[in-house]
């Protein structure tokens, strides 16, 4: 029988079964999956979705790593894909979080009423116990009818015999209401999940199958809470214990008092490992040294002496020209992008280990809602500090596409990329206090100004921030290495392409002169609109290759202190590096993705312009008064926009209100 769903992106070995790990969000089940599975991971993404599907063997099985969910009824993106491959699978694994059991059995009831077989993974067993809560796993499994295996997934507790209890899943003991309701449709031709989500009114489920079946989903989730809520009696005993320094710690962080100057902290410690340590010092090393001092010179020498292939040429040009595959790209991918995605994933890592990242979600939450996102979109703003083009995949985490849209769009605009920050950095320390405050402070208001404008234009409003918040831990560094590994290769495996296309794309566009061109069509905007010397055009189409070209071709310039800001400020806002842009028309339709493109060249030269316009108005004051009125007028213009914004939905409304009374 066929599935009523879509099908998964993979192909099934013969005599092998396809096992959905499933659980809530930060029950620990990615450290589950990476112990059955190793390192050897591959990843897809599902149809259809911007969400990856992680995938490992275990044996001749293959493990399916699924999103965090509290249900499968198609509410969001992460539902539809866990749904569509729950009712594709053979066996299911239910991971739990041990200290909020009451919460996630919910789930492997929803779980058990499939049909499916599944086997109940009890984690962090050893917290509970800490916490004073005391399970009867055993009874628990004999009330489920299923397997259930104790594990502490971050030493390794379990998973020997969970591996051996996996082969043992079976159907459990479904929820008197839905055996009761499965009977009444029992002549239709589906399997017992599919029939499961059909009365709850499941709408891809609805359609596919020729009935009309009314929807019964507060019903049959009410009757599941109950089950549930009756199942724990005899089984979970809590006991008060005295607070421990984990809980103290994770209470005062989701409290601006506390939350907001270890956030500040948090920065500053990140900034300087990648910004300074890595950003300065390592890729000194890799792209500097052993990129530039000794492949590039091996890679070209091998075309030009040994194959005699001249660089000056067509294909010397896109091999080991300036832009060249086996020139930029590799040094680019290897020497520049592989250790700044590596150090943020490893911040990542660290920060998702130790439960501190839906901390910081929950903490910066009410201030992303004024530009139209939740507190999960801090995550890839974080990421686009290190690199812009790893933080717009990231911004697949988010909860609706409108979400996606703004924070990449904002992420391409007003969030400079570790490389690039360096060289800002560098050039602002020649500018004096007042100017370097100025660039940021703008930056900023920017950011919020376009960010209110985009809540506006787009339909909707930010989805509600629904997270789980583990307890903190000590992060355990095979966890975290293992992570930042799988997400590393994966990266450079998505993007490497991609940096591929736009060197071919720019190497094109120099050998045809119509690079040239592009540079003597930006010439009277950077003159006369930016004040700026006719050589900056030329930093500007650099900066479409790379960020930091940008940026490091105005440190060629003799620029006054104005001149310093306008230029960073503009190429800041700038349109993003050609690897960014290729990323954007990936995650978004083509016409979308261009609008976002052509766009920020439009708010970059407009947002220049103006601030040297401010700024040559006030030249005959002191600095710190120039700054002071610069800021004064961006934030005028942002609460202008805002009182703009709320006047015309009011209007909006009312005449909404008086056409339907009319109607």
């Amino acid at each position: 029988m066929n599935c009523h769903c879509t099908p998964l992106p993979l192909k099934k070995e013969p005599h092998s079964e396809w096992i959905a790990l499933v659980g809530n969000p930060n029950v620990g089940k990615s450290v589950i999956f990476h112990a059955l599975t190793n390192i050897y991971v591959d990843v897809s993404n599902f149809p259809g979705t911007t969400l990856d599907l992680y995938h490992g063997k275990l044996n001749n099985d293959l493990i399916i790593d699924s999103p965090g969910i509290y249900g499968f009824s198609s509410f969001n993106d992460e539902e539809r894909v866990a749904r569509d491959f729950i009712i594709q699978a053979d066996r299911i694994i239910n991971v739990i979080n041990a200290t909020n059991i009451e919460r996630d059995l919910f789930l492997t009831q929803h779980l058990i009423d499939t049909g499916k077989p599944v086997v109940v993974v009890l984690n962090m067993i050893d917290e509970a116990k800490k916490q004073g809560i005391e399970i009867d796993s055993n009874k628990l499994s004999q009330k489920l009818g299923v397997p259930v295996v104790e594990v502490v997934a971050i030493k390794g507790t379990g998973i020997e015999t969970l591996k051996k209890t996996i082969k043992t899943a079976k159907p459990g003991n479904a929820t008197p209401l839905v055996l009761e309701q499965l009977k009444e449709v029992s002549e239709i031709e589906a399997n017992q999940a599919e029939k499961l989500l059909l009365l709850e009114g499941d709408s891809t489920i609805s359609e596919q199958l020729p009935v009309n079946v009314p929807s019964q989903l507060e019903t049959i989730y009410t009757a599941r809470r109950k089950h549930v809520d009756n199942l724990t009696l005899g089984i979970v005993q809590k006991n008060d214990t005295t607070s421990k320094i984990g809980t103290i710690i994770g209470r005062a962080l989701i409290r601006p008092l506390y939350g907001i100057p270890f956030l500040i902290l948090m920065l500053f410690l990140m900034y300087q490992v990648i910004g300074v340590f890595v950003a300065e010092g390592v890729i000194e090393i890799t792209e500097d040294i052993i990129m530039g001092e000794y492949y590039e010179p091996f890679i070209v020498s091998l075309f030009t002496e040994t194959l005699n292939i001249s660089e000056e040429g067509i294909l010397g040009s896109f091999l080991v020209g300036e832009f060249g595959l086996l020139t930029m790209t590799i040094i680019y991918v290897l020497g520049l992008i592989l250790p700044l995605v590596f150090s943020f994933y490893l911040f990542l890592a660290i920060f998702e280990d130790s439960g501190y990242l839906p901390r910081l979600a929950t903490l910066v939450d009410r201030l992303m809602q004024n530009i139209g996102l939740n507190g999960r979109a801090i995550i890839p703003m974080i990421l686009g500090l290190g690199c812009v083009t790893m933080a717009t995949l990231t911004t697949r985490l988010l909860g609706s596409k409108r979400e996606k849209r703004i924070a990449i769009y904002l992420l391409g605009l007003a969030i400079p990329c570790s490389a690039q920050l360096a060289v800002i950095f560098a050039l602002l320390a020649g500018v004096g206090t007042s100017y370097t405050i100025l660039y940021f402070l703008v930056l900023l208001l920017i950011l919020v100004i376009v960010g209110q404008i985009l809540d506006a234009a787009l339909k909707g409003e930010a989805t509600s921030l629904l997270i789980d918040i583990p307890p903190m831990r000590v992060p355990r560094p095979v966890n975290v290495l293992k992570k930042t590994t799988i997400k590393t290769v994966h990266f450079l495996k998505e993007a490497t392409p991609l940096f591929a296309i736009g060197a071919i794309i720019i190497t094109a566009l120099q050998t045809t002169g119509i690079l040239e061109k592009i540079s003597a069509f930006l010439r009277p905007l950077t003159v006369n609109w930016l004040g700026l010397p006719a050589e900056a055009s030329t930093a500007f189409i650099m900066g479409i290759v790379r960020r930091d070209f940008g940026a490091a071709g105005l440190n060629d310039l003799s620029l006054t202190a104005v001149q310093t800001v306008v230029a960073l400020l503009t190429i800041t806002l700038f349109v993003p590096c050609i690897a960014s842009v290729l990323i954007i028309f990936k995650e978004r339709a083509k016409k979308e993705a261009l609008i976002m493109w052509l766009s920020t060249f439009g708010v970059s030269f407009v947002v220049g312009g103006t601030l040297f316009k401010i700024l040559s108005m006030a030249h005959n004051l002191s600095e710190p008064v120039q700054v002071l009125v610069t800021i004064l007028f961006f934030v005028v213009l942002s609460l202008v926009i805002k009182f703009a914004i709320r006047v015309i939905t009011v209007k909006g409304s009312v005449q909404g209100d008086e056409y339907k009374k009319s109607a």
